[in-house]
């Protein structure tokens, strides 16, 4: 618990990138971490990069993360993921739509027609967090709460199995 974890999301303005972002905190200060977060906005109005930096541990003193110190590094959109590698420390887990979508990147909402794949382009931002959510530590009620409390009732269910989904895939790369 002394170490702190850094966590940087990357991706295009209405990806839900702040709202994963949100997720995370609200998990790791109920998880009994101290939580910083920053964010980045750019054009994201207009589909330009964002950015939110999350960090826990016992103590955080400043809610950037540095340069080149990411422990994880969840890319959201492609185009983003060359943009923000140096984010990533030596050693640090990269999370990018390949995960899904294999290395040819295909459209993400080509991912919905397959029937055993719950993704949607909606829903991708919380698939993300769900692989990433297979590297930390988390009691699955304490990830639960977290969802709920930052989506609407009506998306719950659809988005604690995306959730899920993203984290088996996850367990199986490993």
């Amino acid at each position: 618990m002394d170490k702190v974890t850094n966590v940087v999301f990357a991706g295009l303005g209405g990806q839900g990138v702040l709202k994963v972002a949100d997720i995370l905190s609200d998990a790791a200060f109920s998880a009994g971490f101290d939580v910083k977060q920053s964010e980045v906005h750019g054009m994201s109005q207009r589909g330009g990069s964002v950015n939110s930096d999350v960090r826990f541990g016992a103590r955080v003193w400043s809610p950037m993360v540095p340069l080149g110190e990411a422990d994880f590094l969840v890319v959201t959109e492609p185009t983003q993921v060359d943009n923000n590698r140096h984010c990533l420390k030596e050693g640090g887990l990269l999370i990018d739509p390949s995960l899904f979508l294999g290395d040819d990147y295909d459209d993400i909402e080509d991912l919905n027609d397959d029937d055993d794949c719950p993704i949607t382009l909606r829903n991708f931002n919380v698939a993300m967090l769900g692989a990433l959510s297979a590297h930390l530590q988390f009691e699955d009620a304490v990830w639960e709460a977290a969802i709920k409390a930052n989506l609407p009732a009506k998306a719950h269910a659809e988005n604690l199995a995306v959730f899920a989904f993203g984290r088996e895939k996850a367990q199986e790369q490993e």
